[in-house]
């Protein structure tokens, strides 16, 4: 593909990954302005309010100052009108990086992975940029420099991993291609793939667990959650929007789903706890997704711990079966149980560091006070899943592998000595004899397979000698009459000599 359409392409996905989220986010808000306003809406703060929620969904702490008016009619203390709010709603910033990750996949399969990716980076950013000075306000202020870089990377950063990781699959000439080579022809060439492999299959077993614990909780504790929403006394164009802010916090309740079953849990405020070993809660604030948090736990829920256990023994499981795969040649060379270690000590690593990561994104504040610290600890997250699956893993990797049928059978060749061959009776030793020299009539000649190829003649005979293809009589000489060894003349009848079965002695 040409490079100038692969530009115009990447770039038309950096426009539609903003555009997409900006619109996410505005759709409703115009609902609430023209339902919960209406004629007498301020239209000019539409788009700052916008435009706000999309940086804090692409990870840029919020700074909001409540007005005096606002603080008198709430009853709020005045000490407490400015703070921070940097409690991301996730799901905006996974659809930026998912639909980044797969720009950089196009670009890299119209083989200009960098040019796909630089150009989708460079133009994502300089809408953050725009974004960020049009939507200035008192109300809610943002950093510059966080509000054109943090959107940027996460646009920027998946579009390159896509791009790297298409290439790696794909680019047989450039340059991914020869670090591939080298690194597939060094020593244990193929611990980085079965690495990635492995992290990508624990990450996504991880994610799948605490999204199906989350569910659970959410059905279990539906009347909660309703409650609360009749609690909120809001009308319809209220409850359509404070049900999509919630589900934009749904990976974020997803990465407190995964703490909880890890082990650590995570806090609502400072103080708090909640975990599956105890539940320490204080005053929540009245959002109906909190609905769903317990206000105590049983030490029942400390089984939950076993199921990032079995994420790894699944991990452990599919990377084994990768390993078992591979020629023997290349098991023999890095496949022995020092390798092996290696590879679960590394995914663990891996999929801690990532878990870490998310509780970074799951983590911030909804408020002043105590609730300047929402969310799960990122290192204690990080230690516990890191433990957990290489557990799981190490179960699976490091036991010994049963050797399968074609092993079992190369190993038997090589240990069982050949079977000797049986005694000679005589018999192959006449039949040997028969096929060298074989019975003859004085007349009549003994048909070859060149007989039978040959044309006959007119008269019906084989073809004329001399031209190679005709059989001629065998010569009766006195040896062709002489008895075979281990044959015996006799008979009641003349000219009997029909040969009798050797005798075995």
């Amino acid at each position: 593909m040409h490079r100038l359409l692969v530009v115009l392409l990447a770039a038309l996905d950096a426009v539609i990954a903003a555009a997409g989220g900006v619109a996410v986010v505005l759709a409703p808000l115009t609902l609430l302005w023209v339902v919960g306003f209406g004629s007498g809406a301020d239209w000019s703060t539409l788009w700052p309010a916008s435009g706000a929620i999309w940086q804090l969904g692409h990870l840029v702490p919020l700074e909001l100052t409540l007005p005096p008016e606002y603080l008198n009619v709430a009853g709020i203390d005045p000490t407490a009108a400015s703070f921070t709010l940097s409690l991301a709603p996730l799901a905006l910033a996974v659809f930026t990086a998912l639909f980044a990750a797969r720009s950089g996949r196009r670009a890299a399969q119209a083989g200009a992975p960098a040019t796909g990716a630089v150009t989708g980076l460079a133009v994502f950013t300089a809408i953050a940029a725009v974004i960020a000075l049009t939507t200035a306000n008192d109300l809610a202020t943002v950093e510059l420099w966080q509000a054109v870089l943090f959107p940027a990377l996460v646009f920027g950063l998946p579009a390159m991993l896509g791009a790297f990781v298409e290439s790696w699959r794909l680019d047989e000439h450039g340059s991914i291609a020869r670090l591939r080579s080298r690194i597939e022809h060094g020593t244990w060439g193929a611990l980085p793939g079965l690495l990635a492999r492995g992290s990508a299959i624990a990450v996504t077993g991880l994610i799948g667990v605490a999204a199906t614990v989350a569910g659970i909780a959410v059905l279990l504790r539906g009347g909660e959650i309703v409650a609360l929403f009749e609690a909120a006394h809001v009308d319809a164009a209220g409850v359509i929007v404070l049900a999509l802010a919630q589900l934009a916090y749904l990976p974020t309740l997803i990465v407190w789903a995964l703490s909880f079953v890890a082990g650590p849990g995570f806090a609502l405020g400072e103080g708090t706890a909640v975990s599956p070993a105890g539940t320490q809660l204080g005053v929540l604030p009245g959002i109906p997704v909190l609905g769903v948090v317990p206000e105590s736990s049983t030490t029942w829920l400390l089984l939950l711990a076993l199921l990032p256990v079995a994420v790894g023994v699944l991990t452990g499981w599919m990377l084994r079966s990768r390993l078992a795969a591979r020629p023997h040649a290349a098991r023999d060379h890095d496949g022995g149980l020092l390798f092996r270690l290696v590879l679960a000590v590394s995914v663990a690593v891996v999929t801690g560091a990532v878990a870490a990561l998310l509780a970074v994104f799951g983590s911030g504040s909804i408020g002043p006070g105590r609730l300047a610290r929402i969310g799960p600890d990122a290192g204690a997250l990080a230690f516990t899943v890191g433990v957990e699956v290489l557990v799981g893993a190490a179960i699976l990797l490091l036991l010994p592998r049963r050797a399968s049928d074609d092993e079992r059978r190369e190993v038997a060749a090589s240990v069982v000595p050949a079977r000797p061959a049986p005694p000679d009776t005589g018999l192959d030793t006449w039949r040997r004899l028969a096929a060298e020299r074989p019975f003859s009539h004085p007349e009549r000649p003994i048909p070859t397979t060149d007989t039978w190829l040959a044309p006959p003649t007119e008269s019906g005979e084989p073809a004329a000698a001399g031209d190679g293809e005709r059989a001629h009589p065998v010569p009766v000489d006195a040896d062709a009459t002489e008895p075979i060894p281990g044959f015996e003349r006799g008979g009641a009848s003349d000219g009997d000599e029909r040969p009798r079965r050797p005798s075995v002695d």
